[in-house]
């Protein structure tokens, strides 16, 4: 198989970015406008957290929060992990499982460059890491 870095992935993307500022209800009105499942929060083009659906769920409606009160900065994934865009696009993967996400910045010299989600992955990518899963359980 042809292995594939960030780039190949994802290429001409329109960010989805707001500041820590920007309120849970901001947030949800820009995903649903935009049909993405994650915002990533950035202070001056640095990234420095991610709001998805589930945190949404879990850490704003399930906590009893309001969306119109309570801010990105109170409820996002704060340091999340990234990656390089010069890394293999099966890392990136590979990451995204072991970590349980779905959505993996790219960020280069400190820079958000791109968002990766599990969505941009073709089957055989997946069918390898499922492979070689089997492979070390067998060993």
């Amino acid at each position: 198989m042809m292995r594939r870095i960030v780039p190949d992935v994802v290429s001409n993307q329109d960010l989805l970015t707001l500041p820590q500022s920007a309120t849970v209800e901001q947030a949800a009105i820009r995903m649903a406008e935009r049909h993405v499942r994650s915002v990533m929060v950035v202070d001056a083009d640095r990234l420095v957290g991610v709001f998805t659906g589930t945190d949404l769920i879990e850490r704003v409606i399930a906590a009893g929060k309001g969306p119109k009160a309570t801010l990105l900065a109170e409820v996002m994934s704060t340091s999340p992990e990234t990656i390089s865009p010069d890394r293999p696009a099966i890392e990136a993967l590979r990451m995204m499982q072991a970590g349980g996400y779905r959505h993996l910045p790219v960020v280069h010299d400190s820079k958000l460059v791109a968002v990766l989600s599990r969505r941009d992955f073709i089957r055989e990518e997946e069918e390898e890491i499922d492979l070689e899963e089997k492979l070390w359980e067998e060993m």
